[in-house]
């Protein structure tokens, strides 16, 4: 175990740059932080680089057994309870996280099985929801998740939080191009389903049994008009209130039920 006290030691400088996003991809680093996705991200063996405490981990419920867990590990550093603070990004810290690694993977060169699921996000911004999506995948077990250029960052250690540990289970896949990508998907046979409020088909009336995308849009604007051109079918939830759209996760997860309970059926 090491023992750090001063904020100017470099590990605690490369946590800090961890909150932002250019650091975050030119490391392959992000933080994770509490003490339950501590335990999942240890549970399934996830890349750890360093896992920082300080003793206010003793006084949060599971804290002790999590500590006796990793007590003996290289990768420990206790540091003090004023510091950690003022590291966290959280309003009541439990007194734990951790560093741990990332890869930049593209679907182009995954094996995602048969009659897969695929969710594609265009521009997608707010961390809350793309936390709540990756969790409603990872619960409905969506086969990926395409992320393109333009979306929150999903290692954002507010969108993290969100997924409560989800992050580690759901295949995600980083392309900069939507479009080319949703080109070699159609390519391969995938029925491309895109989100839209005109000239859609209800969900109920949509087939979701073959290997398909769901094109999930912005929170406001919708999914970008080049994007809808390459859809084989527009859909949409039915609503009968006055509310006139629902937020990315809220459809998101509709969507994903209704095509899971089709696959179950």
């Amino acid at each position: 175990m090491l023992n750090i006290t001063s904020a100017s030691n470099p590990t605690i400088k490369m946590i800090r740059s961890l909150y932002r996003r250019k650091q975050r991809w030119t490391k392959k680093l992000f933080l994770i932080e509490g003490i339950k996705i501590v335990e999942e991200c240890i549970d399934i063996n996830h890349p750890i680089e360093n896992i920082v405490y300080s003793d206010d981990l003793f006084s949060a419920q599971g804290g002790e057994a999590l500590f006796n867990r990793i007590k003996h590990d290289r990768r420990l550093i206790n540091i003090p309870s004023k510091l950690y603070r003022e590291i966290s990004d959280t309003e009541t810290p439990q007194g734990i996280l951790a560093v741990v690694k990332f890869e930049i993977n593209s679907i182009a060169n995954a094996s995602i099985g048969d009659n897969p699921f695929i969710l594609l996000l265009d521009k997608v911004k707010d961390p809350g929801n793309m936390g709540t999506i990756i969790r409603t995948a990872d619960a409905f077990g969506i086969d990926g998740i395409i992320v393109t250029d333009g979306c929150v960052d999903v290692y954002n250690p507010k969108v993290v939080r969100a997924t409560m540990g989800s992050i580690f289970r759901v295949p995600i896949y980083n392309e900069t191009n939507g479009a080319e990508i949703i080109k070699k998907l159609k390519d391969k046979g995938m029925t491309i389903y895109s989100t839209s409020l005109e000239e859609s088909r209800y969900i109920q009336n949509v087939d979701f049994n073959k290997s398909c995308v769901l094109i999930i849009g912005n929170e406001s604007r919708g999914v970008s008009s080049d994007i809808i051109a390459l859809a084989d079918r527009l859909i949409k939830i039915p609503m009968l209130g006055g509310a006139e759209s629902l937020n990315a996760a809220i459809a998101s997860s509709i969507i994903m039920y209704e095509a899971i309970r089709q696959r179950i059926q």
